[in-house]
């Protein structure tokens, strides 16, 4: 057998290893990216046998172009599988990924171009002998800085790893790019630098790209590469407690596990019939309108719970999601039984326990309701008068206290109306005490209606009355004195047989912002009480139904 057919024989145990990689292993990502990387490196020996298989020189350029095409994108092709064996594959973005593929893509074009046969050029007229330009000096020392890039990663990620397995693993394909790399520089050398004083040796990197690939083998069945994160997901799946269907988008079980066989007896390649497995049981739901979605919406995720005859209070839920391609198209379905017996007692009891809990926490409302308005009306009462509804003494001389410590603090004006009813103890006496109530009830009503929302309204003891007004200027105070004293003049109270006009006096007593200053806020308002009384009395001297002002 003559050297031509030596790169043939690599590229045969090239594509063995390729099918028995295929063959006897899951696919996974990084499978598919092994996969593609030596379907590349396939691709070097072939072109190199069948350039020697012909004499035409177009044929001949077109098998080499294909050689070259497949050198060209090792580089690329090692530096991504590396991003992969390494678990950096997340970093291989769209962007990064076209600036590594970039340098070598454009040195592949230039081969293919070849323009003024700066690639190569055929010795009389054949391809089988050519000569070598700088474009593909080029093309060799981007592979090598692509392979020294790969390394440099691959000597990284030894340092990282923590795991004995994954070192060996990596250490193995460390090997096989180093001796890939050795043959690749050992043909350069013998085949082309030397060609003229050295046989040509056919085949150097054809063997060692089969020799490199050699290395992954080894790593993928001794060590398991690729496989464990597999395994580790085959094994979760057996042994989860949930049960777990796999069917196609024909109804075909591909998957099955233990968790399953509780609630149905199915095994691959058996057809999983929804409609004939809900017969027997007893849905918590509407049974047509999940078949309905189940049959017509295959791209729905769907869940019900269902009651299992059989056994008395058992309860599963039935999950169903759908498996979707990238391209959105249904791959299968994903049905999950989860017994959900234990949760929906437990679901139950606390229903129970919550709704006696609530019962007690409205009972418990009614009463703080009840509460709150007595409290209210206790309140109330404490600070109102009963008959008027104005604040009795007690809490007017408390508001009083604090009020007149801020008007000091802040320097704010403020005044204080003393009044009484003239001649009320006449209408007692001549009209009764019921009366008498009512037009004290009635002039309380009538003053209310001239103060403002801050001005406090007290009955001060018996037909006498107070008025506190904050923020209140002298000429203020006695415009508003006036204009109460008239609407009071005004009313007439209806006693039944006819009606009762009466009138007040009134002595205002006001304290300037410049005036207020003092020590013993108790003394202090024993002080303009006192002037505020005095002035009551004078308007009651000089003949009532008139506003004297103290001071």
């Amino acid at each position: 057998m003559g050297f031509q057919w030596t790169d043939f024989i690599l590229f045969v145990v090239l594509f063995v290893l390729f099918v028995s990689v295929i063959a006897f292993n899951r696919i996974t990502q990084t499978h598919k990216v092994y996969l593609a990387f030596h379907f590349i490196m396939m691709m070097w020996p072939l072109g190199q046998f069948s350039v020697k298989m012909t004499d035409l020189p177009d044929i001949q350029l077109l098998f080499i172009n294909m050689s070259f095409l497949a050198m060209g994108m090792l580089g690329p092709g090692w530096l991504v599988f590396v991003f992969f064996l390494t678990g950096r594959a997340e970093q291989l973005k769209v962007g990064r990924l076209l600036v590594y593929i970039l340098p070598a893509a454009l040195c592949v074009g230039g081969a293919l171009w070849n323009p003024n046969h700066l690639f190569m050029s055929p010795i009389n007229g054949s391809y089988l002998d050519r000569v070598y330009g700088p474009l593909f000096w080029l093309l060799v020392l981007i592979q090598f800085a692509y392979f020294f890039t790969a390394l440099m990663n691959m000597f990284h990620a030894l340092k990282t790893v923590s795991s004995v397995n994954q070192r060996k693993q990596l250490a193995t394909a460390l090997i096989g790019m180093f001796v890939l790399t050795g043959f690749g520089l050992m043909d350069i050398l013998v085949n082309v630098l030397l060609e003229q004083w050295l046989p040509v040796i056919p085949g150097l990197l054809a063997l060692g790209i089969l020799l490199s690939d050699l290395c992954f083998v080894i790593a993928i069945y001794r060590f398991g590469m690729f496989d464990i994160l597999s395994m580790a997901q085959r094994d979760i799946f057996e042994h989860m407690t949930t049960g777990i269907i796999v069917v196609d988008e024909n109804g075909k079980v591909l998957e099955v596990n233990r968790g399953a066989s509780p609630f149905i007896q199915s095994a691959k390649g058996d057809n999983f019939e929804m409609e004939k497995f809900l017969a027997p049981l007893q849905a918590q739901g509407e049974t047509y309108e999940f078949l309905y979605r189940y049959i017509h919406h295959p791209y729905e995720r769907i869940q019900m719970e269902f009651s299992l005859q059989e056994t008395a209070g058992r309860h599963v839920s039935i999950q169903i999601s759908p498996v979707l391609d990238d391209r959105k198209t249904l791959l299968g379905r994903i049905i999950t039984f989860h017994d959900v017996s234990e949760l929906r007692k437990l679901v139950m009891e606390m229903n129970r326990k919550n709704e006696a809990l609530h019962e007690r926490n409205l009972e418990l409302i009614t009463i703080q309701e009840e509460l709150f308005r007595v409290n209210q009306k206790l309140e109330q009462m404490a600070i109102t008068d009963g008959l008027t509804g104005c604040f009795n003494r007690r809490y007017l001389m408390q508001q009083l206290e604090h009020e007149v410590l801020l008007n000091m603090r802040y320097q704010i004006p403020f005044a204080i109306f003393l009044f009484d009813i003239d001649h009320f103890k006449q209408i007692n006496d001549q009209y009764g005490h019921l009366v008498g109530d009512e037009v004290i009830r009635s002039t309380a009503d009538i003053v209310r209606t001239k103060l403002r929302r801050t001005d406090i309204l007290a009955r001060y003891g018996g037909e006498e009355f107070t008025i506190y007004l904050p923020h209140t200027n002298r000429e203020q105070a006695e415009l508003l004195a006036e204009r109460i004293m008239l609407a009071v003049g005004d009313n007439w109270v209806d006693t039944g047989s006819e009606k009762v006009h009466v009138t007040i006096s009134m002595g205002v007593l006001s304290e300037s912002s410049e005036e207020l200053s003092f020590e013993d806020p108790k003394e202090y308002l024993r002080e303009v009480f006192s002037g505020a009384d005095s002035a009551l009395y004078r308007a009651k001297n000089e003949g009532r139904n008139r506003v004297v002002m103290a001071r």
